[in-house]
């Protein structure tokens, strides 16, 4: 595959960059180049390979998701929370209406 002075006009106009005739010569050659990379990276061999997203193992340390683990932090204070709202409904905070 193959761009020539055309298709790059047309792919400058697309992405609104404005371009005089020398800037497309001269971007010919460095698209060919990029498309002529990409298809020798589609040669490659990659069958038995596992996806990464990393080039070294990277794995997340998660604590358990456990509902009052924490005494300070944990649940069960809905109530002492909404004591100190303004307007509480059906046990959440009550805002005021904004769209009509």
């Amino acid at each position: 595959m193959s761009v020539d002075k055309a298709t790059v006009a047309k792919i400058a106009n697309l992405a609104r960059i404005k371009m005089d005739d020398a800037a497309l010569e001269r971007m010919v050659p460095e698209l060919n180049g990029i498309l002529n990379w990409v298809e020798q990276l589609g040669e490659v061999d990659v069958t038995g390979v596992e996806p990464m997203t990393a080039v070294i193992p990277n794995h997340l340390r998660l604590r358990d998701d456990v509902v009052d683990a924490d005494p300070k932090t944990g649940g069960g204070k809905r109530d002492a929370v909404l004591a100190n709202a303004p307007a509480a409904e059906h046990g959440f905070f009550g805002v005021p209406k904004v769209i009509e």
